[in-house]
């Protein structure tokens, strides 16, 4: 216990505190590179409590990626004053954590040759970052997408309009079907779980891009009567919207002599859907395969769906295969 203008600090209610706050406290002789730690952080770095560690112990826990930086980081604090921060990833258990070095450069505070500091686990945090930043990526994606399709329904209106009115209601049409399409590929709350039809969900999602009058009809649907739930039918409909949109930007529904067909089978315990196009531009595999709409389309399938998806670039029309668990599909 100890006092300090007139106010008294107990030891003890100290120790709650920095229990509380989840604070793993360690301090460094920088002569010796020997660390101390108190049970938390033990338990942090996923290391035996009480035995001896050095600091290039620790540094094999350090992510890879992260190793070098933080020794050059923590060599650093001795030469700069003020307090610091260094965040990096640790792996414990074949899994990442996320790990905040903070302290006082400048040897502020050094006892004994000896440095303070703390360690945090800010996980959490940097799991939030991330997927904002995913967030950000996807909500600037989709922005671009829905820019590139209005300019391509403009076109394909324009080819089947009569007069600028007719040009303005068909497009109004288009963009609010689109509207609609739109909406699908959110979640949406307060869901009760219902499930859509298979074939509705396709229909409605590909309505915008198909066009009227004399190129009536290029886009086929053909899928057998299917019952697909609501989580599901957001994962497809995002993959579907998607697809759509490469081949309004790119594929065979950026020519007027292009055509869609969308067909379905079931295999055991699989339902694959076949996309195929034809009649468009000469296809050839696209130099971004790994860009952000690939890598959208790649998750959905696989982490919502349960499934694959193959892509087969001929040269008169590329044909995708998506395949999905069924029992996916009825979530």
């Amino acid at each position: 216990m100890s006092s300090e203008n007139g106010v008294i600090w107990d030891e003890s209610a100290l120790r709650r505190a920095i229990e509380a706050a989840e604070v793993a406290l360690w301090t460094w002789n920088v002569d010796t590179d020997a660390l101390q730690l108190d049970a938390r952080a033990y338990a942090l770095w996923g290391i035996a409590d009480g035995i001896a560690v050095a600091f290039e112990d620790l540094s094999t826990h350090i992510h890879p990626a992260d190793r070098d930086r933080v020794r050059a980081a923590f060599t650093a604090t001795r030469a700069g004053p003020g307090a610091y921060e260094i965040d990096f990833r640790i792996i414990f258990n074949d899994e990442i954590r996320w790990i905040s070095a903070r302290g006082q450069g400048g040897d502020v505070g050094i006892v004994a040759r000896t440095m303070s500091g703390i360690f945090l686990d800010v996980t959490g945090r940097k799991r939030a970052e991330e997927g904002n930043e995913l967030l950000a990526g996807e909500m600037s994606h989709r922005v671009k997408n829905l820019l590139a399709i209005a300019s391509g329904l403009t076109t394909i209106t324009s080819r089947s309009a009569e007069s600028a009115q007719d040009m303005a209601e068909q497009l109004i049409g288009r963009l609010t079907a689109l509207g609609r399409a739109h909406d699908l590929v959110r979640p949406i709350k307060g869901s009760d779980g219902h499930a859509t039809l298979l074939g509705d969900l396709l229909t409605v999602l590909l309505a915008p891009y198909d066009d009227k009058g004399a190129f009536a009809g290029r886009i086929r649907v053909a899928v057998p009567r299917m019952g697909i739930g609501e989580n599901s039918s957001t994962s497809l409909a995002l993959v579907i919207h998607e697809m759509a949109t490469n081949a309004l930007k790119y594929g065979a529904l950026s020519d007027e002599a292009g055509a869609l067909d969308l067909s379905c089978i079931a295999e055991d315990d699989d339902v694959v859907l076949i996309w195929t196009e034809r009649g468009g531009p000469t296809v050839t595999p696209p130099s971004d395969a790994d860009g952000f709409g690939s890598g959208l389309i790649k998750r959905s399938v696989e982490r919502q769906l349960g499934g694959s998806i193959d892509y087969d670039w001929c040269a008169d029309g590329v044909i995708i295969t998506l395949r999905m668990e069924r029992k996916r599909l009825a979530a």
